[in-house]
């Protein structure tokens, strides 16, 4: 039986700010609605991935800001550094670490 993941919840306190993000680093906001007041979903994919994001609100209990850590994996490291930063994202040098 395979598993796959579909949708990994990131808690934001801004989700339109949030939403520009992720659109200006390629991922395509696939739906955005908001079901009432206190409730609204993003679901953002990044280009080729099965798996999205989904930014909002009333979406999770975790604190805005706690997820800190989301990994993505890219064919060419060179190439998707050099598309960011083409896009105006401010990125960190690339690093060579022993766990991959």
């Amino acid at each position: 039986m395979d598993i796959k993941l579909e949708l990994v919840a990131v808690p934001v306190t801004d989700v339109d700010r949030a939403k520009a993000f992720y659109e200006r680093i390629g991922f395509t906001a696939d739906h955005d609605v908001t079901v009432s007041e206190d409730i609204r979903f993003v679901q953002l994919t990044p280009p080729g991935s099965a798996c999205s994001i989904a930014v909002g609100k009333g979406l999770t209990r975790m604190t805005p800001g706690s997820l800190d850590n989301l990994q993505v994996v890219v064919t060419d490291i060179e190439e998707a550094y050099a598309d960011l930063r083409a896009r105006g994202i401010e990125v960190t040098e690339i690093q060579d670490m022993p766990c991959g």
